[in-house]
């Protein structure tokens, strides 16, 4: 069995992504593997009656969201030790673009938290859920505790 190479860890600065990363970074160290961070930004869309079905979030909310996240993830890689060019922002579907972004950088493992949810949370479809089923690498959910 191959040791891994590049661990992708996928955060979304909630009170238990402290629990994940620190997972992620014993890994890390444990395989002397490359660790990148991932933090997708969800592009919501908004709906009214009026102008039809869907109108996207202005475009400054966006640049706002973003650049909130962008230093929220540059402290999280301080933290880390992980180098800026593999602090990695995107906007869009987090399940999709955490799969995209791990083919894309050739990552053999995600690190993610999980709930463990299940019911209608689960129907609903999660993120780890969503990861585990479309990524061509292993992934390692976390289980997270809710208070």
């Amino acid at each position: 069995m191959n040791n891994y190479q590049h661990i992708l860890l996928a955060v979304d600065f909630s009170e238990h992504g402290d629990f994940v990363a620190q997972k992620a970074r014993y890994l890390a160290g444990k395989y002397q593997a490359k660790l990148s961070i991932i933090h997708i930004v969800d592009n919501l869309p908004i709906t009214d009656a009026a102008y039809g079905p869907v109108i996207p979030f202005d475009i400054d909310l966006n640049e706002e969201l973003m650049n909130a996240a962008k230093k929220r993830l540059a402290e999280l890689g301080k933290q880390l030790s992980v180098p800026e060019d593999r602090q990695l922002l995107e906007m869009g579907s987090a399940k999709l673009e955490i799969v995209a972004t791990a083919e894309e950088q050739h990552v053999d493992l995600i690190v993610l938290g999980s709930h463990g949810r299940h019911g209608l949370a689960l129907l609903l479809g999660s993120t780890a859920n969503g990861v585990l089923h479309h990524a061509k690498c292993d992934v390692l959910a976390v289980r997270l505790k809710d208070d």
